[in-house]
């Protein structure tokens, strides 16, 4: 046999070797994938300690990747094309050729991911194992490629939006002044850092119009007189921390999801990982999603909507905090009522008013209840992995209340952030589901 017919034969036995396209075994490998990338993408965001509005920006991005990837299923689904703000067309699949849309999905949303976090390479195993995995389970070859490529043109585009929203932008902005004004914010025990994310602000909304569409108004004026109503406030704070229950307690750790905790020993400061409060309403839903054995494409919608709300609840919230830059009830509590005093949470390193989480989980709970209805009962296990127990909820609105609540339990919010950051998210929420079409 000479040279050329024995390559030509080693070529035939490789062929006949190699997996044959198995449409059955890659389409149950694909089931749930959407909730588990998103669980994958937290471990990351996690373990690079992101602040809540960065880790927002992250799962919004993904997530709209893996949606106009697996959308092409539905060809009736609508791009986010032309309605998420500045978000330019995107790329469609060539008639003329054969596509494995899943694939197409989670290339685009971890190829979306990979330079939107600090541990791209980890970002970059998980695509190939993925990758590797499809291959060893059996698909057409010119399919495989044309879906890869086509996860990887998409994720090109919508990082196009992402490298012009303002994120790099804001590191060349001036750097948060620190105010002799007692009523405004300043570091807070036991690290005293730097504020956080003082012009997230400026970062363009996906959705609102703008920062500061849905302002929910000024803090109580800052008063230290007894006879004062921020005072009567803060003197709630301080109260409610000293006299909480058992249950209270546990609803504050439940849902601390503060992942900048530090620790300082000697001259080194360690970072406590936790779940943001975005993350914690990502896997709600993804965990909701798999209960109900969800479709890819009607998983990848849930998520897109719920994580594009966040984010620019988190938008609007640092609008205001930075605005109104009120001082921390821990600030004013050991300054005019117990300088002994300590609160049950750590406080954040940033404004007071509004309340984060109160914000971004009215915002998630808002769009949860349009999909799933106001009466949707379930069992969160988030927390799981970082060592507390799971919670039942009525409905998501439950949730979302119990989330915003926490807060003064923990001590770490006056009610008004509260109550004002509640009603600023569903604001937020209802916005999304008005404008954004994704049925």
């Amino acid at each position: 046999m000479n040279s050329n017919s024995l390559l030509l034969f080693i070529c035939i036995v490789f062929a006949s070797c190699a997996p044959k396209h198995d449409q059955e075994k890659l389409d149950t490998y694909f089931e749930g994938s959407i909730s588990a990338y998103n669980r994958k993408l937290t471990d990351v965001i996690v373990a690079d300690i992101f602040t809540p509005p960065v880790a927002s920006r992250i799962y919004a991005y993904s997530n709209i990747a893996a949606y106009e990837g697996i959308r092409l299923m539905a060809p009736d689904k609508p791009s986010l094309s032309g309605q998420l703000h500045e978000l330019g067309n995107l790329s469609t699949p060539d008639p003329s050729k054969k596509y494995y849309h899943p694939l197409t999905a989670l290339v685009a949303f971890t190829e979306t991911a990979k330079p939107l976090v600090f541990d791209l390479e980890r970002i970059e195993k998980m695509q190939q194992t993925l990758l590797q995995e499809v291959q060893e389970i059996g698909i057409d070859k010119e399919m495989y490629d044309n879906s890869v490529v086509l996860g990887k043109t998409l994720a090109e585009e919508i990082l196009a939006r992402a490298a012009k929203d303002g994120y790099l932008r804001r590191t060349a902005l001036p750097r948060f002044s620190v105010s002799d004004d007692p009523g405004r914010w300043r570091p807070t025990p036991p690290d005293y850092m730097e504020a956080i994310e003082p012009h997230w602000r400026t970062i363009t909304p996906f959705v609102l119009d703008s920062a500061g569409q849905f302002d929910p108004g000024l803090p109580t004026p800052f008063d230290s007189t007894e006879t004062s109503q921020f005072y009567k406030e803060a003197k709630e704070v301080y109260e409610t921390v000293k006299n909480l229950d058992t249950t209270q307690l546990n609803i504050a750790k439940f849902w601390d999801c503060n992942p900048n905790i530090s620790t300082t020993k000697g001259h080194v400061m360690y970072f406590q990982q936790q779940i943001s409060p975005g993350g914690h309403w990502v896997h709600i839903t993804a965990q909701v999603l798999d209960e109900e054995k969800s479709s890819l494409v009607d998983s990848a919608t849930a998520l897109a909507q719920v994580s594009i709300a966040i984010a620019d609840a988190f938008i609007s919230c640092w609008d205001q905090k930075y605005k109104s830059s009120l001082t921390r009830p821990e600030t004013f509590i050991n300054t005019y009522i117990d300088p002994d005093w300590s609160p049950v949470l750590q406080t954040p390193a940033f404004p007071e008013h509004t309340s984060g989480h109160s914000v971004a989980s009215s915002a998630a709970a808002t769009v949860l209840t349009h999909i799933f209805g106001d009466s949707y009962a379930f069992v969160d296990a988030t927390e799981i992995p970082y060592g507390l127990p799971v919670r039942s909820y009525r409905s998501f609105d439950q949730a979302a209340q119990e989330a915003a609540i926490s807060r003064l339990y923990g001590g770490i919010h006056y009610k008004p952030a509260i109550e004002l950051g509640v009603s600023q998210g569903k604001q937020v929420g209802q916005h999304v589901l008005r404008n954004i079409s994704m049925d």
